[in-house]
């Protein structure tokens, strides 16, 4: 499959399960934008199975060198665990762990669950909005003596912060590893071309990308 394949697979799988959407709607920076994704629509056993197999084209298309796959918590946790099953049917099979928020203090204790965390990590998320949660997640591997190997997202906005960059750029800036989308803004803006029910929504995108977008 190639990436334009995986990529426009994706964004026509998002719009089939409401997952990504177009109108109106206000970001948390207080931009009005003309779409809205919402990865925690994937909610049910058949889509987080399509999409972890999404994920995992992605993955491997991408050529990352890593060794396991870590799910930041909450929502990297399902995502983590389908996108190995799904790494394993491609005859990949690698180990996984997922965090805890909080610290178990009986049973097995700590705060993570799974495989150790040893060699080169992946990390699992569906967006990188403040890049909040990667820095947490590169604290933890490198806590276990790791190394964070780059991290896999849903979907990359192309769209700059507070400063010039986007979210994405900056974490591979700061952190100094690569950022993997299963799909970009861009591809979302070609999707629309080719959609006679959807691209009434292309001009709009355009403007936003303009006007928002980096390269």
């Amino acid at each position: 499959m190639s990436a334009r394949d995986f990529s426009q697979d994706f964004i026509a799988f998002a719009c089939e399960q409401g997952v990504l959407r177009f109108g109106e709607f206000k970001t948390k920076a207080g931009r009005l934008s003309p779409y809205f994704f919402n990865a925690g629509l994937f909610n049910d056993g058949s889509a987080l199975a399509r999409l972890a197999d999404c994920y995992g084209a992605a993955i491997l298309a991408a050529d990352l060198k890593f060794d396991m796959l870590f799910g930041p918590a909450y929502k990297g946790i399902p995502l983590v665990a389908a996108i190995a099953i799904k790494l394993a049917e491609r005859g990949c099979n690698l180990p996984f762990a997922f965090n805890r928020k909080e610290a178990k203090d009986h049973g097995e204790g700590g705060s993570l669950i799974g495989a150790p965390l040893t060699g080169r990590v992946l990390i699992v998320d569906d967006v990188i909005s403040a890049g909040t949660s990667v820095r947490d997640s590169v604290d933890i591997i490198h806590a276990n003596g790791a190394i964070p190997a780059g991290v896999v997202i849903a979907i990359d906005r192309q769209e700059r912060g507070t400063g010039t960059l986007s979210a994405v750029q900056e974490v591979e800036m700061t952190l100094g590893m690569p950022v993997v989308a299963v799909a970009r803004l861009t591809d979302v803006i070609d999707y629309l071309a080719g959609q006679p029910v959807l691209e009434q929504n292309l001009a709009a995108v355009r403007r936003y990308r303009e006007t928002y977008g980096v390269v």
